[in-house]
């Protein structure tokens, strides 16, 4: 493993980080993290408490490449960035990753709670009860026992429920439109995939991992109210 220098991170990026700081719409202590990080191609952005990167020890502006394993302990948090994509990984979480080059194609959160935002081309999240495929987009993740919380924050998702897979949604939002639950089994009458409300994550977290990538989420600017 080796460090990013903070030449990686671009002027733009750090311009958009710092406007959206001053807006006022972000999370001061998550957007000062990020800038001071400095690390703007793939690799840990921010380290809370026990995180590990396959087992070792993981700190700030450690690489993190596709086929890597992200876990977190209790209290703890990490922000990483993986090519076009970037993550907040909550406590007491395992995410398993997989690709090639700086792209991580697929993603499997073991146990857990999981902000991501992806950009252009396909990508693929499981967990023990659902399938999502991406297409570019923002998707906030919790995984229980018997079903996953799934918030489509904007962007486009195909669900397909893992052990009914006839069970599946196509889902379009703009801003945390149609947030679901993903059922390891139905209740008669069976409903694998049904409505849920926004719980647990924040536009200002979304705008911040954006600004990661250079990017703004599509509500950004606009006069709908932010969670």
């Amino acid at each position: 493993m080796h460090r990013h220098g903070s030449a990686g991170l671009g002027q733009a990026r750090r311009d958009w980080l710092k406007l959206a700081l001053a807006g006022g719409v972000c999370a001061p202590l998550l957007i000062r993290a990020a800038l001071a990080a400095g690390a703007g191609g793939s690799g840990m952005v921010e380290v809370k408490g026990t995180v590990l990167i396959d087992g070792r020890p993981a700190r700030m502006g450690v690489a993190v490449n596709p086929g890597d394993g992200v876990t977190t302990g209790a209290g703890s948090s990490a922000v990483i960035v993986l090519g076009g994509d970037a993550f907040l990984i909550r406590e007491s979480s395992d995410l398993r990753t997989a690709g090639q080059g700086a792209l991580a194609d697929s993603l499997r959160l073991v146990t857990g709670k999981l902000l991501s935002v992806f950009g252009r081309g396909r990508r693929n999240l499981t967990t023990a009860t659902a399938t999502i495929g991406i297409r570019g987009t923002g998707v906030y993740l919790e995984v229980e026992a018997e079903r996953t919380y799934v918030c489509t924050c904007y962007g486009t998702v195909d669900l397909q429920a893992s052990n009914m897979p006839e069970a599946r949604e196509t889902v379009r939002t703009t801003h945390h439109d149609a947030p679901r639950y993903v059922y390891a089994r139905g209740e008669m009458p069976i409903k694998m995939i049904e409505p849920a409300p926004v719980i647990n994550h924040t536009d200002a977290e979304l705008i911040m991992l954006e600004a990661l990538v250079g990017r703004r989420p599509p509500f950004f600017g606009s006069p709908t109210q932010y969670f």
